[in-house]
């Protein structure tokens, strides 16, 4: 494949970043997807009439999505792919608004998920996410992003902090607080509900809430002698998302159900209702299951002929400090789908998925690659033995590689998106 075909793949799943700087917003550009290709959405409360050969998604909260595509017969297992929609920041608080000696107006927020909090200083910051309003008809959810640079966190000059802090020494409560506005004795109360209901197109007094977060304003962008590698924010998990879509929605499945997942909150533990630690996916399969006239043992019969891939972006051996690398597991950027592995089972990859994983990508035309965490380091966790946990399936947890993960700014390889879309096509195929 020549560098041209990365670059175009590369860009695409740039542009896909930048209109998703929440989950809400991921979610709402996959819905836009699904239902341009004709997939028709379900609620959870009416009831589910499929039809072979057809295409149907389903949406909690407005941040997780399960689109599923049957096959023409009678399938023999579900082929899924799970990802997941949300990345690192800064969640505003209730009654944001705090005012410094009558000149400043910053505003109160909290850390969502584990973060590299220095990478977030002194970067253009807006703010993006849904607000829920009192509408005609009852309650409504609107999302909304701020396109502008809206406010910054200021670093303590180096003359002030000779000896510069550590990561560990950031307080999320004092240091990382994002200043907003200049203000004046007095000064206008409530400056942000203000700018958001006006971007939202409602009245303040209809906002009765919000789920708001700050998200950098810098685009990402293709970089290197040789436009090898790519810059961008929320990488974790977005790249593994717009390649699963992306597969998807462009392969027609023949002997299995194709279901494409991406759940919400695997930053903070996946234990919410839209989580990967709910229902949901359960819920979705013994539906599709239902719908289609099975008995509760010709699902489970379902059920144990299936593979779940579950894809989130792996840790790539840096530059600068190879030794923090497991001495015989590393992963590089731009040559393949790494292949995740947890003695203790925090990646639910076994000998039988990860063979199967390797088949996968032979047949596709990909490389593969192995990671596990040093021994005495110890590594996050991911989708696939939450999701396990709920439903008993073959699975494997793979990722593509990158460098600075839970950055405000995070770097990847511009070969590894397009393979793991061929590799999720070959997949999907089957």
């Amino acid at each position: 494949m020549k560098m041209k075909e990365y670059r175009k793949s590369t860009e695409e799943m740039l542009s896909f970043i930048e209109k998703s700087p929440t989950a809400f917003h991921a979610v709402a550009n996959i819905k836009a997807d699904l239902e341009e290709h004709g997939f028709r959405e379900l609620k959870e409360a009416e009831k589910w009439e499929l039809e072979p050969g057809k295409g149907y998604f389903a949406v909690r909260n407005g941040s997780s999505i399960i689109a599923f595509l049957l096959p023409q017969e009678r399938g023999e297992g579900f082929h899924i792919t799970a990802a997941h929609s949300d990345s690192p920041s800064f969640k505003i608080k209730e009654s944001p608004e705090m005012r410094v000696e009558k000149a400043y107006l910053k505003l109160n927020t909290e850390k969502y998920g584990g973060m590299i909090l220095a990478s977030w200083l002194d970067r253009p910051l807006s703010v993006a996410g849904r607000i829920v309003v009192k509408g005609e008809n009852g309650l409504e959810s609107r999302l909304v992003n701020v396109e502008k640079d809206l406010m910054v966190i200021p670093s303590v000059a180096i003359h002030m902090v000779r000896d510069a802090k550590k990561e560990s020494e950031f307080n999320p409560q004092t240091d990382m607080l994002p200043l907003y506005a200049c203000c004046g004795d007095e000064g206008e109360k409530n400056v942000l509900m203000k700018r958001i209901a006006a971007e939202a197109g409602v009245a303040e007094e209809d906002i009765l809430g919000h789920d708001l977060f700050l998200y950098p304003r810098e685009k990402g962008r293709i970089l290197g002698e040789e436009g090898e590698f790519v810059l961008s924010p929320r990488l974790d998990d977005l790249q593994c998302v717009y390649a699963s879509v992306k597969a998807f929605l462009e392969t027609a499945p023949k002997r299995y159900i194709n279901v494409c997942a991406v759940f919400d909150n695997e930053e903070v533990g996946s234990s919410t209702k839209q989580g990967a630690n709910s229902t949901l996916l359960e819920d979705v399969l013994w539906r599709i299951g239902e719908s289609l006239g099975y008995s509760r043992s010709e699902y489970l019969q379902l059920i144990a002929g299936s593979f779940l891939i579950s894809a989130d972006n792996a840790h790539a051996v840096h530059p600068n400090h190879p030794e923090k690398a497991d001495p015989t597991n590393r992963p590089y950027l731009n040559r393949g789908i790494v292949i995740k592995f947890h003695g203790s089972q925090k990646y639910a990859t076994d000998a039988v998925s990860a063979a199967e994983m390797k088949m996968l990508c032979r047949e596709a035309g990909v490389p593969c690659q192995t990671y596990a965490n040093r021994s005495d380091i110890p590594g996050g966790s991911t989708l696939g033995n939450i999701s396990t946990s709920h439903v008993s399936l073959s699975t494997v947890d793979i990722g593509l590689p990158q460098l600075a993960m839970h950055s405000a700014m995070e770097t990847a390889g511009i070969k590894d998106t397009e393979y793991a879309v061929a590799a999720f096509k070959t997949f999907f195929g089957k």
